[in-house]
């Protein structure tokens, strides 16, 4: 239900509810129990954790996602399940790679494959492809990231969803192609050449995403303005933009409004143009509200 909450209107909406489910267990832990109960409530607060470790990370609040996520990741350990300990070191690579320390987040995610080694399902192993992508993107090794986007693509094809855990549900067709699409956008910045291909899985995203997930649908979205820019498809930009900030207003999420000033930086190159300049004005004071 958290995580629900969470990918539908943003982090921080619902935290205080997860802190306080946490508070409740860790309490519950300070007690006596026997042997299986202990594991059963440390995997409870492992996932409690990482949960809360997400929604800070994504309202901007850096510092206490890294608290949580460390406490999920040695809960996890104590509760031994090398599964989730993986997943929230990913959770921490994926704060560095935001943070732009790509080295350190492909340390991490290399630790958590080992670590996790034979006891991921199909699913979860694509989705550390994916962060393992994402670092080599950020490295500017563009073999070795195709190399892991095969990876990614061959677990998922392998996957069976009734085998996986509700922790990794959210990793489907569609968040495949809005990551590794986002993950070229971030190199078609640097070379337009791949700008095609990123708009590709960005329009499959789109056409996959469930509609409850609001903030992933908006970020696809803001990505795919983005990429039209680059391409010089300007009224598709626009288009795909206003799409967008009909859902930029209920999300309290810090990524999307990173996201939405970063495309409207970008769209100051075309300021001379009426459809540019209408959509400017409509994100001008969400970006002023979130600066």
């Amino acid at each position: 239900m958290f995580r629900a909450w969470d990918d539908e209107y943003g982090g921080g909406l619902r935290r205080k509810a997860v802190v306080g489910q946490l508070a409740e267990v860790n309490e519950l832990l300070g007690e006596a129990h026997p042997s299986e109960i202990r594991q059963r409530l440390l995997g409870t607060m492992a996932q409690l954790a990482e949960t809360a470790a997400v929604m800070a990370w994504d309202r901007g609040q850096q510092a206490v996602a890294q608290r949580y996520y460390v406490l999920a990741v040695k809960a996890a350990r104590e509760a031994d399940d090398p599964a989730f300990c993986a997943v929230a070191l990913s959770g921490v690579a994926r704060q560095l790679l935001y943070l732009e320390r790509p080295s350190d987040a492909l340390e991490l995610i290399r630790l958590a494959q080992e670590y996790s080694a034979g006891r991921l399902t199909a699913t979860a192993q694509a989705m550390l492809y994916t962060r393992e992508a994402w670092a080599y993107g950020k490295l500017g090794r563009p073999t070795a990231f195709r190399k892991a986007c095969d990876k990614a693509h061959v677990a998922l094809d392998a996957s069976c969803p009734a085998m996986d855990p509700y922790w990794i549900n959210y990793f489907d067709s569609a968040e495949l192609a809005g990551t590794i699409g986002g993950r070229l956008l971030d190199i078609a910045r640097r070379d337009p050449s791949y700008a095609g291909e990123a708009a590709g899985y960005i329009d499959r995203a789109i056409a996959e995403r469930n509609r409850k997930r609001r903030r992933s649908a908006t970020l696809d979205q803001s990505n795919m303005v983005e990429v039209r820019l680059i391409q010089g498809e300007i009224e598709e930009a626009c288009r795909v933009g206003h799409t967008a900030l009909q859902v930029v207003e209920q999300t309290g999420s810090d990524r999307v409004a990173k996201k939405l000033a970063r495309v409207y930086n970008r769209t100051g190159e075309f300021v001379k143009l009426g459809a540019v300049t209408e959509l400017r004005e409509r994100m001008r004071p969400l970006v002023a509200a979130t600066a």
